[in-house]
This record gives structure tokens, sequence and C-alpha cells, in this order.
């Protein structure tokens, strides 16, 4: 059963009409091993984990070609299939920071995948179609001091997933971290929900309801993929969020992974609840987006099999997922309001930087 709550959104005049392109995918995942100083790694772990080659392959490439071309390969695959998009103009590739341990300082045993900020701020530069997205813990030592780096290297957001960080978002101590993302006009793109593309998460950390504490704050607060999976205190997590939208107009949800087998119908249930859709963003969480995850064939009954098909034949992935996210009934509003929300004059100004170097 889905709760059905009104929304009263004012319209936002600022977002385009009749637009077919140049959008903004807000949520792209990057990882890599270490390769060409990247300072990336993926641990033991994840490595003997079933997900570890699985990704791999999603990501297009293999083993011997990171060692040989480094880490930054799989950043340049990224810009060079968003620039054969017809409708996807840039893309906002995700740093990963890890777990924190008792001293503040990262726990590499602890942490699955890490994604440096800096190697993330320095490939983007290179792509003119590419935006950085930072990722801190707040429980490091000088987080503030994190922060204010990388909003200066010109990060668009901060990216977490609670669930394997260990981040608890609704800890009071972090609350001078919510009030440094205020003041850096930073947004707070969290993963809500349950955590299974990990070799394991804490999914209490993933309940919605953690998030009142930045929004209560002031923080912009984007739940990836609207919490579509899971349950917290017998609730599920998509029925816990949506009452949330009425209490905090800063909160907003992506749409990324929504088309997934595992999340299947949650898309036409979000566009279903009146007034929602004002508060979707368009975003991939690429790379998982290919079969057997993802395919038009799983929506028959919403998109029917001539639809299916024509999506199916679309050779860019990013044309596909737009596509198909189009014929399950997703406004053009919502793929325009990524680049209206994260303000991608901040991704502009990072393509200035690289000229001047």
């Amino acid at each position: 059963m889905v709760v059905c709550i009104y929304i009263a959104i004012p319209v936002d005049d600022s977002l385009p009409s009749g637009s077919e392109g140049g959008y903004l995918d807000m949520h792209v995942h990057t990882a890599g091993i270490g390769a060409g100083g990247s300072g990336a790694f993926v641990n033991r772990e994840m490595r003997e984990n079933f997900r570890f080659s699985f990704y791999l392959g999603a990501f297009g490439v293999d083993l011997e070609e990171l060692e040989s071309r480094g880490d930054a390969i799989v950043i340049e695959r990224i810009s060079a299939q968003v620039a054969a998009s017809r409708r996807v103009e840039k893309a906002v590739i995700l740093a990963l920071d890890g777990v924190v341990d008792a001293d503040g300082k990262l726990d590499r045993e602890a942490t699955q995948v890490y994604v440096p900020n800096d190697f993330v701020a320095r490939e983007t530069r290179r792509h003119g179609n590419l935006c950085f997205g930072a990722s801190v813990n707040p429980y490091r030592r000088d987080a503030l001091a994190r922060l204010r780096e990388v909003r200066a290297q010109g990060a668009m957001l901060v990216k977490w997933i609670p669930n394997t960080m260990r981040i608890d978002p609704a800890d009071p101590a972090i609350a001078p971290f919510y009030e440094e993302l205020v003041a850096l006009d930073l947004p707070l793109l969290s993963h809500a929900g349950q955590e299974r593309s990990f070799a394991s998460a804490r999914d209490e950390f993933g309940d919605p309801e953690r998030l009142a504490l930045p929004l209560s704050i002031g923080v912009t607060v984007i739940a990836a993929h609207i919490g579509t999976t899971g349950t917290s205190e017998g609730e599920d997590n998509f029925e816990r969020i949506l009452p949330m939208f009425e209490r905090y107009s800063n909160l907003y949800a992506d749409i990324s992974s929504l088309t997934q087998v595992n999340r299947l119908g949650f898309l036409g249930k979000a566009l279903a609840v009146p007034g929602l859709d004002a508060r979707l963003v368009y975003g991939t969480d690429w790379p998982l987006q290919f079969f057997p995850l993802v395919s038009p064939y799983f929506h028959l009954d919403r998109v029917g099999a001539s639809a299916a098909k024509t999506v199916a034949r679309i050779d860019n992935p990013w044309d596909r997922d737009l596509a198909l996210k189009e014929a399950l009934g997703t406004p053009r509003s919502v793929f325009a309001r990524s680049a209206v929300l994260l303000d991608v004059d901040r991704c502009v100004a990072g393509d200035r930087r690289k000229g001047d170097e």
C-alpha cells in the first residue's frame, strides 16, 4: 500500500518546458584499485565477493587493464559515453569516503570501497562533461576542513552511503558538519533504504527518518532511490519517507536505479503520489544500468511491447536509461531539475579551471 499524500509545492518556473536534452546525471559512480596513483581501493572483503568481477564488467574494464592504464580509464570511458549521448550533457562523478575509526582516521580494513576526493576532482577537471561529487565522512577528525577543501575544488554535492560508511545521520555529534554544509551551500546526497550492492551493510543507518536531523538544520538533502528498499521499525522505507516531503521543503530524492529488477514498480508508485514529481531529480546510479539488473522488458506491463523494443534498441546507456524512465511516465521537468538544484554552473567553473592549468 502506498501512502497517498499531497505535497504542496509551487511550480518551479526556472525549469525548461519541452526540453529533450542537455540533462545532468547527478549520480554516477567510479571505482579503482589504486592503479596510476589514484589512491582508490577495494578491500579484501569486497574483492573476494562475487560482486567485484560483476562490477568490473559493468565498468567495462578488467584487472589487467586497470593495472596497465590506471584507474582513470574508468572515468575516461564514462566521459566518452556521456559525450556520445544525445540527451545527457554532463554527469556528476562521485567520490566515496570510507569508514572512520575512533581516532577520526580512515579504517582501511572496514572500508569496502574507497574513492578519494582528490582523484575524482583531478580527473573530472580533464573532461568538460564531467563534474565533481565529493564524499566526506563526518566522523573524520578534519571533516569540516575537508568540506571547505572540496567546495573550493568545485564539488557540487557530498555523497554518503551511511549503511557502508557507518554513519548515523541522526547523530547529534555531527550537527556542526551539517551546519557547514549549509554554510557552503553543499547538498547532501545520501543513500536511503537497504543497501545490497556491497558485501555487508548496517541497514539501520539507511532509515529515511534518520535524515530528519540534517533537514531540520537546513541541509538540502537528496535521498537516493527514495528509500525504495528494505524496512525500518517494521515499515517500508518508501512509505516511511513520503510524509517527510510534507514536513521538509528541503528534501528531494533521485530516481537513480528505480528501473532495476529489485525496485520494479517503484518509479510508477512515486510518480503517482500527487506533487512528489516536483521533488524528484535525475540520476542513473551508473554503472548499475545493464542486464540482468535492468531491462525494458521487465516493465512490459507498464510500457508495452512496442515501447520496450524501441528502448532496447538504443545503444547509448544514458539515452536508454532516460528513454525507459520517460516511457514509465517521468516528466521532463524531473530530468531538468538536477542541473537547477545542483547549480550546474559549479561544473562549468571546473571546466574553466582546466583551461587555466
